[in-house]
């Protein structure tokens, strides 16, 4: 979709002075108050502006004044995710329960030393 501005000739100057990229400042405008207003995710910020990261979405947003949305249950979720990574690995000891013995690896290459 293309959208045209009709401005008068001083004021398109004058903005261009001020914005530089007039058609650019306007999309990221639209982009901007889209995700202020909940209207576009942050993935539609992101592919509407060509961005290849989330962070490029993060970083513009912060140079607006956009409070980064960051939900409580975000925030739960990460801990989880995060505790669940963190976790030290518990052996498994299954083997040694139902009397199999420990597996000891042994190695018969002649420069083994024992």
């Amino acid at each position: 979709m293309a959208v045209t501005i009709p401005l008068p000739e001083d004021i398109e100057s004058c903005l261009e002075q001020q914005w530089g990229n007039l058609p650019r400042h306007a999309l990221e405008a639209l982009a901007i108050e889209g995700y202020r207003t909940r209207a576009l995710s942050r993935s539609q910020v992101r592919r509407m502006l060509g961005f290849e990261t989330r962070a490029e979405v993060d970083e513009l947003m912060n140079r607006a004044g956009i409070p980064f949305d960051y939900t409580s249950d975000d925030f739960e979720h990460d801990a989880e995710t995060s505790q669940h990574l963190t976790a030290p690995e518990e052996p498994d000891l299954s083997a040694q329960s139902r009397g199999s013995g420990l597996s000891v690896p042994y190695d018969r290459s002649p420069n083994h030393s024992s």
